[in-house]
């Protein structure tokens, strides 16, 4: 069963980082522009390489257009997640 997390999508920043919680997600700070689709594309990657998991088990499922987006993780829990995103 994939983990559905909450995401606050900054684009364009200096860097690619998880800045906080955001209300009852996270704020992810990407330097990727929003841009046919590449600020989506840091933060799947990004996400992965943070959750050690493959890019394949990270996708955007909800508001691929928008700043506010669903994000699922297959192969951990919601308290990993937590954990790694915490770091």
């Amino acid at each position: 069963m994939p983990v559905r997390i909450t995401v606050r999508v900054s684009p364009g920043s200096r860097r690619t980082e998880v800045a906080g919680r955001y209300g009852a997600g996270w704020k992810v700070r990407v330097a990727a522009p929003p841009e046919r689709g590449r600020a989506n594309e840091a933060l799947v990657l990004h996400l992965a390489e943070l959750l050690g998991v493959p890019k394949a088990a990270v996708r955007v499922v909800a508001g691929p257009a928008s700043r506010d987006k669903v994000v699922e993780v297959d192969g951990l829990t919601a308290a990993q997640v937590d954990s790694a995103l915490a770091r």
